[in-house]
């Protein structure tokens, strides 16, 4: 093994050998859980300058298999501190070194809380941002942080719709269905000191390993086979254990889904004390997820479940609101995306508010901008990218950030400024930062006027430095369907970044991923025959400046 520190960033390059793989020869899973956990601990605690501990880790999917003979490698990076905590980031890949071919195992993030020594404080230090990809992932850090904090609100909203439906218990009726209780494991591992680090507690990685364990045990009982851990619905530590705890972990199959199956487990710590006087300590539960397949690599199907207890019906159905979560995130964060799906539904807004805002930022951060036009207050830039043309437009206001924030943020008065809207009606306020508008522009010559439904996401800067943001694109909503007196268009990625140039004055940058339903409006433009772009960022500055002055 081999371990390396170059700047923010922690690397492990490992050789896999037998005694890291399973019985097909793969790395195992929880093997590779404690590679990680180690490797974004010490990036944790090079940043914060003391021991660092695992608060969770986000949902981890795992693309590839590493083999016996390969290289795995695992890089981790601090993208955001915040008060006492920090989110690292986790690449790992491996490498055939008779080919030379790399390819992603799996991309994770963790969170990292600094353990103080004694009544000490620990207050974290801002990460130094070198590079434009740190620039990104610190902005995203922030993102990310949202959907963990919001993530109990979504899957609690989706276990009350399922409660409204009223008793399940009398549709579990297939007759091949196996009880749930049959699946159920238990494990019990004494914390010894190499499972901990130099403070004693357990490591992070080394709970996930026994966790992975356990629960392939409960789901080899469904499918008579060798699961292969494909996903993991994160890792959430509420509490320490210790050397000499026991640690007692029990698994169950919460439901299944043809190809697939949950397992949950629940870990329970002891002291000697505790463990006389039976007082658990609840320190995890976790979520894990398997296939299998056949010696020709064919997937199995897993038989149905059936639930016979009452908690045991909460669980059944709380992994199908789990799989609802997982599915609406992989649709809506797939890059292959073109049509999403009712973005609303309670278990993928805030996939699609973070794809959102997220679009925006790489988009702003892309390298290779070219100047197409300047005037006093004004620049026009243009980025190509295959078939893709974006455009920039940067304008120099005099008003306040926040001012210009607040105006250009509530899309009703976006008519006071832009021809191109001719009606725009708010459909739903999803929060205070989120809402969906239903946009027509007027017609141009020999075709039918437009409408757009679009979700604008708005954020204010977390420090100084920092953009406030707009984000701006076209979501599909079940009750607003295309109409035939418009042509229904897409916007696929557009929005502002305000930037404080002073206590009155800022910086506003428009952006605008081309599609086919907007190159009509600035085709002309582009190709000088026609300054469309030009007057409408006059027209932006002279209503910003209007309404700014009477604020």
């Amino acid at each position: 093994m081999e371990r390396c520190v170059a700047g923010g960033d922690v690397g492990m390059c490992q050789a896999i050998f037998p005694a890291h793989a399973n019985h097909r020869g793969e790395l195992s899973a929880g093997q590779l859980l404690k590679w990680m956990d180690a490797t974004a601990c010490l990036a944790a605690e090079k940043h914060a300058g003391v021991s660092c501990v695992t608060a969770s880790m986000d949902d981890i999917q795992f693309e590839e298999a590493a083999r016996v003979g390969q290289v795995i490698t695992i890089k981790a990076k601090v993208n955001r501190a915040f008060n006492t905590s920090m989110e690292v980031g986790i690449k790992v890949t491996v490498q055939d070194v008779l080919t030379n071919v790399e390819k992603i195992v799996s991309v994770a993030y963790a969170t990292y809380v600094a353990k103080p020594v004694g009544a000490k404080k620990i207050e974290l230090e801002p990460v130094q941002l070198l590079s434009t990809e740190d620039h990104l992932e610190h902005t995203l850090a922030t993102e990310r942080r949202r959907i963990r904090l919001g993530y109990e609100q979504v899957f609690q909203n989706l276990m009350q719709e399922s409660n409204k439906e009223g008793d399940y218990c009398d549709i579990f009726k297939e007759e091949d269905a196996v009880s749930t209780d049959l699946t159920h494991v238990q494990s019990i591992e004494l914390v010894q000191p190499p499972h901990a680090n130099h403070h004693g507690n357990t490591f992070g990685g080394q709970i996930m390993a026994w966790m992975e364990t356990v629960a392939s045990i409960s789901a080899s009982r469904l499918c008579r086979s060798y699961p292969i851990l494909k996903s993991v619905n994160m890792f959430k530590f509420w509490g320490p254990s210790v050397v000499g705890d026991r640690l007692v972990f029990n698994a169950i199959v919460n439901n299944t889904f043809q190809n697939s199956v949950e397992v949950g487990v629940r870990v329970e710590a002891y002291n000697c004390e505790e463990w006389i006087k039976d007082q658990a300590r609840h320190i995890n539960s976790a979520f894990l997820i398997f296939n299998a397949v056949n010696d020709k690599g064919e997937l199995l199907t897993f038989p149905g479940v059936k639930p016979t207890t009452k908690d045991s019906v909460r669980r059944y159905h709380g992994a199908i609101a789990r799989r609802r979560i997982r599915l609406a995130r992989k649709c809506i964060l797939s890059a292959k995306e073109d049509k999403p799906s009712d973005p609303w539904e309670r278990s993928n807004q805030a996939y699609v508010s973070y794809s959102n805002v997220a679009a925006l930022t790489h988009l702003a951060a892309k390298q290779g901008w070219e100047i197409t036009s300047m005037l006093e207050h004004i620049n026009i830039w243009t980025h190509e990218e295959g078939d893709v043309l974006s455009l920039k437009v940067e304008m120099q206001v005099k008003i306040p950030s926040h001012l210009a924030f607040s105006l250009l943020s509530d899309f009703t008065r976006r008519r006071q400024w832009d021809k191109h809207f001719l009606t725009c009606e708010v459909l739903q306020a999803v929060n205070e930062d989120e809402k969906i508008y239903y946009v027509t522009s007027p017609p141009m010559t020999g075709h039918k006027p437009r409408d757009f439904v679009i979700l604008v996401s708005q954020r204010q800067p977390c420090k100084p430095s920092e953009p406030y943001v707009v984000a701006v694109k076209s979501v599909t909503l079940t009750s607003k369907p295309p109409s035939p007196e418009y042509c229904r268009s897409e916007i696929l990625c557009a929005g502002f970044q305000i930037y404080s140039d002073s206590d009155s004055s800022c910086t506003v940058c428009y952006f605008n991923q081309m599609t086919s339903g907007v190159m009509p409006y600035l085709a002309a433009n582009l190709t000088g025959s026609s300054n469309s772009i030009e007057d409408a960022a006059l027209e932006c500055i002279k209503f910003l400046e209007q309404k700014g002055s009477k604020c």
